[in-house]
């Protein structure tokens, strides 16, 4: 049973208060939220980063602002999670069209709904948003920040069960890997050495 939602102005960009809100009227399970705590995290570092490279990440909006969009939309792109895994659908969708309802933010609930596989071209200058929520969803394992391919390997292992799951997850694991190199190039930012958890790059290949 849903809580009350609170409600946000149409279209405007949500703060992290309210976006924990949403989790607690959704009943989001605890690790989840965790894991979109460290979603965010990863989020909002690539998000200054391109702020900083000089990159402009939304016309309409000033610097700050665009990174307190990405912002958002990684703490909600697993809104639908739970519901999901207690009653089944496309967490993906539903979560997006939730978001959609609790925002009025189509570039928000985009972000949500293509986290998983994003269908269009890996360019960071057009999809912004969108594609820096998909790879950093890839950098969390549950609750831990890891490679990509230490992601990958655990979904394998507890998802790979039939030919058609290990051909799904094998096309996403390439798509996050030529999205990392993307990244990294637009950044100019060697994305696989940054460990994100203390906010400095290390060296080493």
């Amino acid at each position: 049973m849903l809580h009350h939602i609170p409600a946000a102005p149409c279209g405007r960009i949500p703060s992290d208060e309210t976006c924990q809100a949403w989790w607690r009227a959704y009943d989001m399970l605890p690790h989840i939220e965790r894991h979109s705590a460290q979603v965010a995290a990863i989020a909002t570092e690539i998000a200054t980063l391109a702020v900083a490279a000089g990159k402009t990440i939304a016309a309409d909006l000033g610097a700050d602002d665009a990174v307190r969009l990405v912002r958002a939309a990684a703490l909600l792109h697993d809104l639908g999670k739970t519901y999901c895994i207690r009653h089944g659908g496309n967490h993906s969708q539903l979560g997006a069209a939730w978001a959609m309802e609790c925002t009025g933010n189509p570039r928000l609930a985009q972000g949500v709904l293509h986290h998983v596989y994003w269908p269009g071209a890996l360019d960071p200058e057009l999809h912004f948003l969108p594609l820096v929520v998909s790879y950093s969803d890839k950098r969390v394992r549950h609750e831990e920040i890891v490679s990509v391919d230490e992601r990958f390997t655990d979904l394998l292992e507890r998802y790979g069960r039939t030919p058609q799951s290990r051909e799904h997850i094998h096309r996403t694991w390439a798509q996050a890997r030529q999205l990392e190199s993307t990244l990294s190039t637009y950044l100019g930012v060697p994305l696989h050495e940054h460990p994100f958890d203390c906010r400095r790059l290390v060296s080493g290949a």
